[in-house]
């Protein structure tokens, strides 16, 4: 009899039907049903050039980063601690901390996926070494195309589009817009940087512009770094090269460059990529600079007012931010998932959620459905273009 009543009680708990003056047994099952869930934790690291010559950059991607962790907690409930990782965007001759870095998020058995890096040169460094952890990462402007075609990098996933659609675009628009019948493209001899060149170089070709392509070592400094840049300007820097194209990692050098063109009476257009993308560094009137992030900072979308609100205490900012906002919340919504399916979050079930991402076009800054491709390339993304002004004010403007 006993066990009958107590099979009783508990179908009747099922399906929320116990009376007050139920059995032991009923109020236990009830209590149960009332129980707090679970409490979903888990901690991620972020790779971001914190200190070196793109800080200013680093250090917005990690203020947006930071923002986007305490913001979705809140959102999402869940309980994610993160830690932070210099990179110092790392060159082909500092790359050794990417590697040591890399290795130490991979050895806290904590860490369930990262947010960054930075450089498409620390995502070749760090790739194998995580997809070997089986540890998923989402960059937030590590654009080179093969970064996603080779299979080096089984783990890596990224919220922008790659060279492949932002040197096009690029060159497409100098060839529409600026009509010049040569340019002058100087690389930084940075994995990055080359990408550009060699995505731009048979558009700009194949509409007829002669293209004098040149290299630099991007990681010389004070006047080693000016005499490197001089030479340029003065040997190969001609008349008929009227746009001057800077596919480089650091503004500051692109400011540089254009003083020099500017000192030494010669006048050519600047047109530089995300890298330069730093408007206290390279202001430089009639300039163009081309990003993977929009300007969000008078946007009316809720989204975009919210986020501009989060991270106005870390101070003035640009583009750089909004990317890896989204590149956190591709991380911070896997974790959750998998809390809401029951499970731990694990490297292995939040990268599988991560590869599964669908965040719509209304709960997302860029406002297209954020997703990937079998590679771990966003579908359907785009480069936003920002002319320079005679008061150095970078306006956004249309990139067709």
């Amino acid at each position: 009899m006993r066990k009958i009543l107590t099979l009783a009680v508990a179908v009747a708990a099922l399906f929320g039907i116990v009376a007050a003056s139920s059995s032991a047994s009923g109020t236990h099952a009830s209590a149960a049903a009332k129980s707090k869930p679970k409490t979903c934790k888990a901690t991620i690291a972020i790779m971001a050039p914190i200190t070196g010559p793109a800080a200013q950059l680093g250090q917005e991607q990690l203020h947006f980063a930071q923002f986007a962790v305490a913001h979705f907690n809140k959102l999402l409930g869940i309980h994610v601690k993160y830690s932070q990782n210099d990179t110092q965007l790392a060159t082909a001759t500092g790359l050794a901390k990417v590697t040591q870095d890399a290795q130490s998020i991979i050895g806290n058995s904590a860490n369930v996926a990262v947010v960054g890096p930075a450089g498409s040169q620390e995502v070749q460094t760090a790739g194998p070494l995580f997809g070997r952890a089986h540890i998923g990462f989402v960059s937030g402007s590590a654009t080179r195309t093969t970064l996603t075609t080779t299979g080096a990098n089984p783990t890596f996933m990224r919220v922008v589009a790659p060279d492949a659609v932002q040197g096009p675009q690029d060159a497409r628009y100098i060839i529409k817009h600026l009509h010049p019948k040569a340019v002058l493209l100087i690389d930084d001899q940075e994995a990055y940087s080359q990408g550009l060149v060699s995505s731009m170089t048979p558009v700009l070709q194949a509409a007829g512009i002669k293209v004098n392509h040149q290299s630099y070592n991007g990681t010389d400094t004070g006047a080693t770094l000016n005499n490197d840049l001089s030479a340029l300007v003065t040997s190969q820097l001609n008349s008929s090269e009227t746009v001057t194209i800077l596919p480089w990692q650091t503004a500051i050098n692109a400011q540089q460059f254009g003083t020099i063109a500017a000192r030494q009476g010669k006048h050519t257009t600047l047109f530089g990529t995300d890298g330069t993308d730093v408007p206290a560094q390279f202001n430089i009137a009639g300039s163009y600079v081309s990003n993977f992030g929009p300007d969000i900072s008078t946007s009316k979308n809720m989204i975009d007012h919210a986020i501009v609100k989060g991270v106005a205490k870390y101070g003035p900012y640009g583009s750089f931010g909004v990317p890896t906002y989204e590149a956190a919340h591709v991380v911070m919504k896997a974790i959750s998932n998998v809390c809401k399916a029951g499970k731990t979050p694990t490297r292995s079930n939040v990268l599988a959620q991560m590869r599964k991402t669908y965040i719509a076009a209304n709960q997302n800054a860029f406002g297209v459905p954020l997703r990937f491709n079998h590679g771990g390339d966003i579908i359907g993304g785009g480069f936003y273009l920002f002319h320079v002004n005679g008061s150095g004010k970078y306006i956004q403007i249309p990139a067709k």
